[in-house]
């Protein structure tokens, strides 16, 4: 079910796909991703969970592609009774992650792990979060597979990740309006991940093939969408 009112009759004329490299795994990039004032988007993250699942409680909780832990850190915060495992495939990214963990005092509640989708993953966890990390997929399929993979019926997912615009002008008025502030890497970061991303109509068209079809599309933002619902 797709929930948007961005999606029009000129699709056609939106522009394709530039794909950006899987993983961010420079150290310079990395630190500088994780020292990025995330703080809007990342506490939206969790409202979006709280909104969306009201009655549901976090017990073992997945994030799939952690990066630097900002989001499961606010997570935890949010949940104080949850347990959470963190995976991504970015040494740089979880060494900043594994730094943020000691300063919150966290790293009892939440560990971090190293692994590339796709990869073997058990149905342990009754709830699968992921942010950022589908625009970085040429297969988008990985994500969906690994989402099903890992769920424990009726697990709660919430996917979040940028919404590719329709034009690079787009692109860069969004880039100008939310990282005027930011470094000149993020800014260029920014903007590759946002014609990087995919489009709600897209997204509809993963998740009917990779047999998750229950899942909601839901634009929430003038870049960010999300993707969640209950694995049956």
């Amino acid at each position: 079910m797709i929930s948007s009112s961005h999606l029009t009759p000129y699709a056609s004329r939106i522009m394709e796909r530039i794909p950006e490299p899987e993983l961010m795994d420079d150290p310079a990039r990395a630190r500088a991703y994780a020292g990025a004032d995330f703080s809007e988007p990342h506490e939206a993250f969790v409202r979006y969970f709280r909104s969306r699942f009201p009655t549901h409680r976090p017990g073992a909780v997945i994030d799939l592609g952690c990066g630097p832990a900002d989001v499961i850190l606010r997570f935890a915060r949010a949940y104080p009774e949850c347990r959470i495992v963190g995976v991504d495939g970015a040494a740089a990214m979880l060494a900043l992650g594994r730094e943020a963990l000691a300063r919150a005092g966290l790293a009892g509640r939440i560990e971090l792990r190293r692994l590339r989708l796709p990869a073997a993953l058990a149905p342990e966890y009754d709830t699968v979060i992921s942010n950022s990390l589908l625009h970085h997929l040429a297969r988008p399929r990985v994500l969906w597979e690994a989402v099903r993979a890992c769920a424990r019926a009726p697990a709660a997912v919430l996917v979040m990740d940028l919404m590719r615009p329709a034009s690079r002008a787009q692109a860069q008025r969004l880039v100008a309006e939310h990282a005027a502030g930011e470094p000149e890497v993020l800014k260029r970061d920014f903007l590759n991940s946002l014609l990087a991303a995919y489009r709600p109509e897209e997204l509809g068209a993963q998740l009917a093939q990779a047999g998750l079809a229950d899942l909601r599309v839901e634009v929430v933002s003038d870049r960010h969408v999300i993707v969640w619902g209950r694995i049956p």
